[in-house]
């Protein structure tokens, strides 16, 4: 998807068959009140993905309309858009991505719309000194599973939303200032329960390697079938070493994630068992997004204590 100035401002998807564009405004426009530049009483906000959606439920509270583009379970690394996302995207008043590359294939679509309206990118607002570098000299976009480095994302989200809505700029101020004490404190407990796992069982063997923030802030070894991103196919050799490192360790459970195939995972368990390991299913963890409706992880704060709940259970569980 590409924003083409010889069609006038349209968006285009090339697609099998043709091109087809989307004429959207994305003239810059003021806002007065509460209503944005849609002219709606609510400032609609447009979200990538389920983590960063609830950042701005959680700032913006019954004040904003939240719009997330990408449902729960969808892997972002591989996510296509659509012609209606487009269309979403230049409907609101302001949006905002994970950024740090996580959304590679609307990363142009989203460059191109912040000329013409806000857009923050909250990975690529945190200090660079915090970030993980991973091959090609990018950073690790999985932020979020460091509670406490992702609450330094939450006071951009709630200054856009200031300026977009200034009769409540306080009141945004207020709930991200709550919202980063909470993650402060969830931080807290996080380390505290993995602390309880024994040393020698502290490895978190996972289908993807998303947890590598997580590994820093709490103590635990993390190791992933495929690469940072999902786009990356694992290989024979990497499901080989990996059972290496599983049977000479002795490692007594290994994860699956809710947003990715379960299919290098349960061949790895295959390899260790014919290597006379039999290394359980520790459990099922919330990575690239949150969980949906009544799964007990809506929210980053409940799928963080959720996962370390399963962690725990299955490294320090089993026998």
């Amino acid at each position: 998807m590409v924003f083409d100035p010889s069609k006038n401002g349209l968006w285009c998807v090339w697609a099998a068959g043709g091109i087809a564009c989307l004429a959207v405004a994305v003239a810059a426009s003021g806002c007065g009140g509460t209503a944005g530049p849609s002219g709606r009483g609510r400032p609609r906000v447009v979200a990538t993905t389920t983590v960063v959606a609830d950042l701005v439920k959680q700032v913006g509270g019954d004040r904003v309309d939240v719009d997330c583009l990408m449902a729960a379970g969808i892997d972002p690394h591989s996510y296509k858009p659509t012609p209606r996302d487009a269309d979403r995207l230049a409907g609101a008043d302001l949006v905002v991505a994970s950024g740090l590359h996580l959304e590679g294939k609307l990363a142009e679509l989203l460059e191109r719309l912040a000329r013409a309206r806000p857009v923050v990118m909250v990975g690529d607002s945190l200090p660079p000194d915090r970030l993980i570098t991973v091959g090609g000299g990018q950073h690790d976009p999985h932020v979020w599973f460091d509670a406490r480095l992702w609450s330094l994302g939450v006071a951009p989200v709630a200054e856009a939303l200031a300026r977009l809505d200034p009769p409540e700029a306080d009141e945004y101020r207020e709930r991200g200032r709550a919202y980063v004490a909470r993650l402060e404190a969830l931080d807290d407990r996080l380390g505290e329960r993995i602390a309880a796992i024994p040393a020698g069982r502290r490895v978190l063997v996972t289908a993807h390697d998303a947890f590598r923030y997580f590994g820093r802030a709490y103590g635990i070894e993390v190791v992933g079938v495929q690469g940072t991103s999902t786009e990356s196919e694992a290989g024979l050799g990497d499901i080989n070493r990996l059972v290496d490192l599983v049977v000479t360790r002795g490692i007594p459970a290994i994860f699956v994630e809710t947003s990715v195939s379960d299919r290098n995972v349960e061949a790895l368990r295959e390899g260790a068992r014919a290597r006379g390991h039999d290394v359980a299913l520790g459990g099922r963890l919330h990575s690239d997004s949150l969980g949906g409706a009544g799964s007990g992880a809506e929210t980053l704060e409940a799928a963080l204590e959720s996962n370390v709940a399963t962690i725990v259970d299955g490294l320090k569980g089993a026998p």
